[in-house]
């Protein structure tokens, strides 16, 4: 009954309301995972596009390879990695949290970019996309080896069809073939797999909020496992 009420509970720990803290950590990993996702399908989709009408080219081999160690990479080592190059070694990129420790944000949706452009606030925005960008970046490894090398197969697979084939005898250019022809009906198979891995964006985000001190679902459940605060671990196994 409390559950159909919206009713989660509240923390052993803390003692603080589970609704109330799922409505300030969601929007921040729903934030991470679409930019994991707006990465990942447009690199993997454009380099298994690539791939497939340049076939056994020096792109096409170092692109499946490259597809190869991002499946057989370890999330959080990419993290690690990324974090001590970008972020200690040469402080390109901030290396945790959603914004710079003195930027102070009206949260009224939770989406930090949403409520930094409400605000008017545009370094605020600049900032917050910039905290984004590794998180997400490392995130989108999840799918994108695996999307580059089913959109490789789908692409070489319509690129033999007789009306593929009939396009290039009318003397069409390369990019009405490509993208009129060929990837709008190789796209179905791809959009398939691209909703089916949403839940392995969840998953990952459990280790890359971690790593990266993203105050989001992950870095809650995660602590919520060490503590043994069973009614958090219930909510967010639950949404």
């Amino acid at each position: 009954a409390q559950l159909l009420r919206g009713d989660l509970g509240e923390s052993i720990i803390n003692r603080t309301d589970l609704t109330f803290e799922l409505a300030y950590r969601l929007p921040a990993t729903i934030e991470m995972i679409v930019g994991a996702l707006l990465i990942g399908v447009t690199v993997g989709i454009s380099i298994g596009v690539l791939s497939a009408i340049r076939r056994n080219s020096w792109f096409d081999i170092l692109g499946m390879i490259g597809a190869l160690l991002g499946v057989s990479m370890p999330i959080f080592w990419l993290a690690l990695i990324m974090i001590y190059a970008l972020a200690v070694n040469r402080q390109i990129l901030p290396p945790s949290a959603r914004l710079d420790a003195q930027i102070f944000v009206d949260r009224r949706t939770g989406f930090m970019l949403i409520d930094t452009l409400l605000m008017g606030d545009f370094s605020a925005f600049a900032n917050a996309l910039w905290h984004m960008i590794m998180p997400s970046v490392v995130l989108s490894t999840v799918i994108m080896p695996g999307l580059a090398r089913i959109t490789r197969a789908s692409m070489l697979e319509v690129l033999q069809q007789d009306y593929v084939r009939t396009a290039w005898a009318k003397g069409l250019a390369e990019r009405a073939v490509v993208v009129r022809h060929a990837l709008n009906n190789a796209l179905l198979p791809i959009i398939t797999v691209v909703g089916g891995w949403l839940a392995g964006l969840l998953g990952g985000a459990i280790l890359t909020e971690t790593v990266f001190s993203w105050p989001g679902m992950g870095t809650w459940a995660y602590r919520a496992i060490l503590a043994r605060d069973y009614p958090v671990v219930q909510g967010t196994v639950l949404v």
